[in-house]
Parts: structure tokens; sequence; C-alpha cells
């Protein structure tokens, strides 16, 4: 493997580092990085919410508690027992259908849970960092051409949308009133960025009513996937694209450098931005194996067909850009899931340490020790 320690300047080894959601996809793959980098991972989630699961495939060596962001008690023994110093908050109710379902629970949950990780951080000294998750539909959808940007207006039509948006709003609303920029090093010394991405793939995603998931799943069972809205078009990703910028933006602030205080998107440019039909057809080259029909959803529950990304900021001031292209994010995505179907392989290290190659030779700032 590709020495991961001095990747972002080395400043997360040996770093105490506390993951909310460390047992979903994005939860699991950041903490695997996290490790391979040599951080003391903590990790605070619900169980795995899937089977299989990709947390519990890694076998990772960390602390792992179980337990829910809204039981403000645990939370806080979990921040006093363990005083870490770096705070990435991905522990959400994170799927749009499901929201119409429970609207209470993921108001609760992408809301209230998320206030409760920030009063925990600021009743922990030790925090000095942090870095919450959001995604790139807290944004008014006007199905617009061109990319939002991070000063664009906030909302959402359907529950998780806009729980989202309110919790951008209330993550704004602490950086303002207890973590201001203005006040650092006099009266707190915890900088907090929130971060939104679009729509991720990679191997180890489960979840219910999710593109790749849905195709692979059907596929190991030699079954033909129904797919709704073939011609929506989303900014794909891979998971590990956000995660770099996430863990680079973490360096900033563990660096204290204030002007990283804010929101930033992290995204593909925007000439990739693909269609889901397409997706199932750079699947299918991968793996031929995969067959699918198109029908109209039998409920029509309101999703947006349009969203793209501006990423300028973290171009300009992180110096931050996609590795990956679409295509082969999800060659690389297709052939894990291959992989585990077929021989039961988990090529979670295989896909990291091909993407930090990459990143090598295109000269990505964070892959240069800079100490």
């Amino acid at each position: 493997m590709e020495n991961m320690v001095n990747l972002f300047s080395g400043v997360y080894e040996g770093k105490k580092v506390l993951v909310t959601g460390h047992t979903g996809f994005k939860g699991s793959w950041i903490c695997y990085w996290l490790e391979k980098m040599g951080a003391k991972v903590i990790g605070y989630s619900l169980p795995a919410p899937t089977d299989p699961s990709h947390f519990d495939s890694l076998e990772l060596n960390i602390k792992s508690i179980i337990g829910d962001i809204t039981d403000e008690e645990k939370l806080n023994k979990v921040f006093k027992e363990h005083q870490p110093e770096v705070v990435f908050h991905l522990a959400a109710q994170p799927l749009v259908r499901l929201s119409y379902k429970t609207p209470i629970e993921t108001y609760t949950t992408n809301v209230i849970g998320s206030m409760k990780v920030y009063e925990a951080c600021r009743n922990c000294k030790s925090v000095k960092s942090i870095i919450s998750i959001t995604t790139d539909k807290v944004y008014e959808n006007h199905e617009w051409e061109w990319g939002y940007r991070e000063i664009d207006r906030l909302g959402g039509k359907d529950p998780y949308s806009s729980s989202k948006a309110a919790m951008e709003i209330m993550s704004d609303s602490y950086r303002t009133s207890f973590f201001n920029i203005n006040d650092f090093e006099k009266t707190h010394d915890v900088l907090m960025s929130t971060v939104r991405a679009g729509n991720v793939i990679g191997g180890g995603d489960w979840a219910v009513d999710r593109l790749v998931p849905d195709i692979v799943k059907a596929s190991a069972n030699t079954e033909t996937v129904t797919i709704r809205s073939p011609n929506s078009t989303r900014p794909w990703q891979h998971v590990l694209e956000p995660l770099s910028g996430y863990l680079l933006l973490g360096q900033k602030l563990i660096e204290r450098k204030k002007e990283f205080s804010g929101a930033f998107n992290f995204g593909p440019s925007l000439s990739e931005d693909v269609s889901v039909k397409e997706v199932l057809l750079q699947m299918k080259k991968t793996w031929p194996k995969i067959s699918y029909s198109i029908e109209e959803p039998k409920e029509k529950l309101y999703e947006a067909n349009l969203l793209k990304l501006d990423c300028s900021k973290v171009e300009k001031r992180l110096n931050w850009t996609p590795v990956w292209g679409v295509e082969k994010a999800l060659k690389y995505t297709t052939s894990w899931y291959q992989s585990y179907y077929e021989n039961r392989a988990i090529n979670t290290q295989l896909d990291l340490e091909r993407y930090v190659s990459d990143a090598i030779k295109q000269n990505c700032p964070w892959t240069k020790d800079e100490k």
C-alpha cells in the first residue's frame, strides 16, 4: 500500500478523531482511510444500517461505540471519556424516499441530533475542529443548468432535503454564535465547516432506494432491476472524492487556518454529470450480467431531475480537484461489487491505493508532505 501516513501533511497521525455515523457507507470509508493514516479513531453510531455491511466487513481497529446522536447523555459521556480533537459528523437519516415515511425521525436525527453533537463539542474542551457533512440537496432547486454555489439560497421540497437545509442554517447559527472566527483564540478555539457533496457511489453501499445498490443487488441474484426517472441527472462521484476534500478541509482546520471555517461544495466537474440511464450503460460495460427495465414509479413523490454543484470555491481556495471522472468511478464501483458477489473479495484497500496513486500522479496538494 502507498504510504498513507504522510498524506494531508501527516496531520492525522496520532490524532484523536471522532466520526459519527461510522457504521454507514461514507462513515466506514473515512474511518478506513483515517486508520491507514495513523489516526486514533472513535466511532459513534447506530448499528450498521444494512446486511451485508461495509463497516463490518472491514474489521477496523478502531473504538466503535453503538449509540444514537439524539441520546444526549450517552453522546456527552463518549466525548468526555475519549476527548477527541477532531470531529467528522456524518450521522444522519440519509434517504429521500424514507423521509416521506418518517419525517419526524428524519428531522429529529438530522437537525436536533446534529445540534446535540455540536453541544457535545462545545462542552468538550479537547475539540478543536468540526467538519459537518450535509448534502448537495440543501439548495433550493430550480432545475438550473448551472451549478449551485455556497452562497445560493437553501431549501428543500422533500423532508430529507429540507431537514438538511435546516441543519445547515442551524450550523451557521452555531458558527456565528459560538464558534465565531472573530472570537477565535479569544473566547473559543474551535473551527467549524460544513461540506456539501453530490451523489456518492462506491463499493460497500447497500442502502435501500439508491441506484447503484439497487442495480448490483438485483444483478447478484440474476434479476432485472427496475429503474425510475432514467433521465434524471446527478453529479455522480466516487466516495473517495468528497472524502479527500473533507480530509483536506480538516487539515486546514487542524492547522488553525480560520479562513476555512464555512460551507464548501465538493463535486465532480459539471461536464461529468450523467443521467441514470448512462450510469446503467456504463456499469453494464464492466459487469455484463446487469439487466434493467424502466417503468414509471407508482408513488409520485417529488425528486429533483437536475442538480449540479459549482465547486469553484474549493478549487480556488483549497486547490482541490477531483481525481477520477465518472467513467472511472463507475468502473471501480462496479468492479468492487462484482468481486464481492463472485469471490467474496473486499476491494476497499485496492480502490484506496488506486485513488491515492492517481492523486499523486495528478499532483494533488494533499498527497504532498509539507511538514
